[in-house]
């Protein structure tokens, strides 16, 4: 199997990448999981769980029958052990268990519990960065649940899981080699005894999937994935969850007019939508506002991200607008799915001169562009975002003084009614409360707010003819044990 790595480690509490996470799914349950590719509906893994009706307080009861792949039994002190290390080491995905206070309660169940409510807690859960280990493996090789811990390099090594693959070989710029788990008691036995995932560039995944030499390639870009059309090879597209969208800056000492709101809402309704979304090919799809189509909380359409070309020139011309120069920020150096920003700001540019804005673009690498980015200085900027997991509440960082928010010059007190409505989406418990909250949030967002989502790129996967079918996930990506 190729892939484009950003592998930097294979100590699951640590690696918090693309790659990383497809290593770490394979070697190390966890406690809870997600049914192939859909991510609104957490379902048991090492557990099965309760939460209160406040949202406070995650119950994990361990199944029985669970074994690591020295044919040791799964325990509450492994699952207590491998959070808290997690928590304790604060490496990259340590933020996944702010505020939790993990508890062994008995010999079977531990609790999660939070100061507030939590309810993406039991989305974050299936991480595979909270994968549990072997806790008297690991603490014999330095593993503690402190900054102190030296089980890495062990790890890197020698897996210590349950998962239904073990670690036989691996190196972070070539290659990662599993072997089947033959102690593994999961659902989803391995369909194949090794897989050899490698490190490869897009255009060599083209030819080695062409050539027989691979049986899966993870990362062709639409263009590539056209090219090997028929024959045996076989094509699973569909809607990436990364979401690429405008900002325009609501600080009027970077650009006023970008902060009119006027003027904005030109640039939402002067926007093709539909020819946007058709450079990203086919599995493509026009997120209804900042949360992916996959998630909770998903809206599936909203008429103010729709193009009129009529009414955004009618919104222009309140704006005071007269055809001044503003720049498009984006970083020139990056592709997301195999997408290159440059193609989309190209389109933008010219379907916003059409309607009357004239829009330079100017391109940055990315090492350049995130500061003026993070920094709060482009007045517009094209950009993407990837979920840290797979719940609405992740994307609360797109409001008035958060993150991404302030990103675009959306200070906290910009919009009172649109920080209202987060706070309620942000306690609201249940998935159906959830979803009708962060629907209000998005329809709000999308009238006054500075983002614009443009679209969701597709995510190409192409199998040989040999595989008959493989699981894909928007956490881990790919499932080895479901390739089959």
């Amino acid at each position: 199997m190729d892939s484009s790595f950003d592998l930097k480690t294979a100590d699951p509490a640590r690696e918090f990448e693309t790659t990383g996470a497809i290593v770490a799914h394979a070697l190390y349950e966890s406690l809870l999981t997600f049914n192939g590719d859909d991510v609104t509906k957490p379902v048991d893994g090492l557990a099965s769980y309760k939460i209160s009706d406040d949202a406070k307080v995650v119950t994990l009861t361990m199944k029985a029958g669970h074994t690591f792949s020295d044919g040791t039994p799964v325990t509450v002190d492994d699952a207590v052990f491998s959070l808290e290390r997690v928590q304790g080491i604060k490496g990259n995905p340590s933020f996944l268990l702010d505020g939790v206070k993990v508890a062994k309660v008995d010999d079977h169940t531990l609790t999660l519990t939070s100061a507030h409510a939590n309810p993406a807690l039991p989305f974050i859960l299936p991480n595979g960065a909270l994968g549990i280990v072997n806790s008297k493996v690991v603490k014999a090789n330095g593993g503690t649940t402190d900054a102190n811990d030296k089980a890495e390099a062990f790890l890197n090594k020698t897996s210590a899981g349950s998962g239904p693959y073990q670690l036989e070989s691996y190196d972070v710029a070539s290659q990662v080699v599993f072997t089947a788990n033959t102690k593994y008691t999961g659902s989803e036995k391995p369909g194949h005894g090794r897989v050899v995932l490698r490190n490869v560039a897009g255009p060599t995944q083209k030819l080695n999937i062409q050539a027989g030499d691979s049986q899966v390639a993870l990362d062709l870009n639409p263009d590539q994935a056209k090219e090997v059309q028929g024959g045996d090879l076989k094509t699973i597209s569909g809607a990436s969850p990364y979401m690429i969208f405008l900002l325009m800056n609501q600080n009027q000492a970077v650009n006023k007019f970008t902060s009119n709101q006027d003027f904005m809402t030109a640039v939402r309704r002067g926007i093709d939508y539909g020819k946007i979304v058709s450079l990203a090919g086919t599995g493509a799809v026009q997120p209804g506002g900042v949360i992916p189509s996959l998630f909770v909380g998903a809206l599936k359409s909203d008429p103010s991200n729709s193009f009129d070309a009529t009414a955004a020139k009618a919104s222009l011309a309140k704006s005071g607008y007269s055809g001044e120069e503003i720049p498009l920020n984006f970083p020139n150096d990056i592709t997301v799915q195999g997408l290159e920003l440059q193609s989309i700001a190209a389109s933008v540019q010219a379907q916003l001169k059409t309607i009357g804005i004239n829009v330079k673009l100017a391109p940055q690498p990315v090492a350049t562009e995130l500061d003026a980015y993070r920094g709060g200085k482009e007045s517009i900027g094209l950009w993407y975002w990837g979920p840290d997991y797979p719940d609405p509440a992740d994307y609360l960082v797109f409001t008035p003084g958060q993150l991404v928010g302030l990103r675009a010059g959306w200070a906290a007190n910009a919009s009172p009614s649109i920080t209202a409505l987060a706070n309620k989406a942000q306690a609201a418990t249940g998935n159906d409360a959830r979803q009708a909250a962060y629907e209000d949030l998005q329809r709000a967002m999308n009238k006054t707010g500075p983002f614009i989502p443009l679209l969701q790129p597709a995510k190409n996967v192409v199998t040989a003819g040999t595989i008959s079918s493989v699981s894909l996930n928007p956490v881990w990506t790919i499932d080895l044990a479901g390739i089959k």
